[in-house]
C-alpha cells in the first residue's frame, strides 16, 4: 500500500522564524481541518525529518513536510469490481468519463454497483491509500466526466472552486424540439416540486439557478444543445429544459420516457475545467458525444 500523500515545503528566507502553522495555512493552503487531523500523527508535520508542532518557528533552508494524504479507509464504502475509464490520474485527483446508468454514491437499491464501490476496489488493487472522495456528481442516467480527489485536502480546495469561474462544466444535451433563441441563458429559481421526494420543478421561492445553453443542430425535430452551468441545482439542466419546454429526449422525469431511443435523459458531461489543487495548473478535459446521444442527432 502507498504510503499517505505529503506535500513537502524548502523554507525561503522571508519566511525565517515564522511559525509552522503559519506555512501550513499561508504557503500550503491547509485548512485549520487538515492540521488538527494530521497534527496528532507520529510523521504529520516533519521539518527536517523531525517532528515538529505547530508554534515551533522555522529557519530558512530548512524543509518542511505534512502529510494530507488519507492515513486509513474508513470501509463505509464496500470495494466491488466494475468497469472504470479512467482519463488522467495523479497522486492528488482521479477524473473518469461515467458511463449511463451507473450511479456515483451508493444508495437505497446500489449498494455495490456504483462509482464509489468501483473506485474502493481499484484503489485496494491499485494500493492507493485514498477513501472516496468525489467533487461533484452526475445523475445516475448522466454520462461524462467526474472528476474525484483523492485526499480530503485535494476535495476541500476543489469543492470551494465549485460554482467559480475556475471550475467549469460543459454539457451536451438532445432536446425535444428546438428551442427559440436557439442560445441564450435560462435564470429561473428551483426548488422541490410538491408531493415529490426526487422532482424539481421551478419555482418563484427556489434557489438561483442560471443555465447558458447553445443549439449546435437540429435533426428530426430533435436539437442538440450545449449548456454551461453557473450554478449547480439539483436535475438543474433536466428542469430548464422542460421548463423551455424542451425536455431532454428520454427524461422519464420531466419529458417521455422512451427505452427504443435511449434508456436513459439525453445528457452528457462533455468538458472540465478546474485549477490542479496542489499544483495551481489549469486542467482541462473532454469526453467526446455517446453513441446513444449521437444517434439521436446525426450529422449530416
Amino acid at each position: 500500500m502507498d504510503s499517505p500523500r505529503r506535500l513537502t515545503l524548502t523554507v525561503a528566507p522571508d519566511q525565517s522564524g515564522w511559525k509552522v502553522d503559519a506555512l501550513l495555512r499561508g504557503t500550503l493552503g491547509l485548512s485549520g481541518t487538515v492540521i488538527r487531523r494530521v497534527k496528532w500523527l507520529e510523521d504529520g508535520i516533519l521539518l527536517d525529518g523531525v517532528r515538529v508542532t505547530v508554534g515551533d518557528r522555522v529557519r530558512a533552508g530548512q524543509i518542511l513536510s505534512v502529510v494530507v494524504g488519507d492515513t486509513e479507509v474508513s470501509g463505509a464504502i464496500v470495494p466491488a469490481p466494475g468497469p472504470l475509464d479512467i482519463v488522467y490520474q495523479d497522486q492528488d485527483v482521479l477524473v473518469l468519463n461515467k458511463a449511463p446508468g451507473v450511479a456515483v454514491h451508493p444508495g437505497p437499491g446500489h449498494y455495490s454497483d456504483t462509482i464509489g464501490n468501483f473506485l474502493m476496489d481499484y484503489y485496494r488493487k491499485q494500493g492507493i491509500l485514498a477513501d472516496f472522495h468525489p467533487v461533484h456528481r452526475l445523475d445516475r442516467g448522466t454520462s461524462g466526466l467526474l472528476l474525484v480527489a483523492l485526499h480530503g485536502h485535494a476535495q476541500e480546495v476543489l469543492k470551494e472552486q465549485l460554482h467559480s469561474p475556475s471550475f467549469r462544466r460543459v454539457y451536451l444535451a438532445v432536446c425535444e424540439g428546438a428551442p427559440n433563441p436557439p442560445s441564450g441563458v435560462i435564470d429561473a429559481p428551483i426548488g422541490r416540486l410538491e408531493g415529490s421526494v426526487l422532482a424539481r420543478t421551478v419555482r418563484p421561492d427556489g434557489q438561483r439557478a442560471v443555465t447558458h445553453y447553445r443549439t449546435l443542430r437540429t435533426v428530426n425535430d430533435r436539437a442538440l444543445v450545449r449548456l454551461e452551468l453557473e450554478t449547480g441545482r439539483t436535475h438543474q439542466i433536466r428542469v430548464h429544459m422542460a421548463h423551455l419546454g424542451h425536455p431532454l429526449t428520454g427524461d422519464f422525469l420531466y419529458g417521455t420516457e422512451d427505452q427504443s431511443l435511449i434508456p436513459r435523459p439525453a445528457l452528457h458531461a462533455a468538458e472540465l475545467s478546474f485549477t490542479h489543487p496542489i499544483t495551481g495548473k489549469t486542467m482541462a478535459f473532454t469526453a467526446p458525444l455517446p453513441q446513444d446521444m449521437a444517434a439521436l442527432v446525426p450529422e449530416a
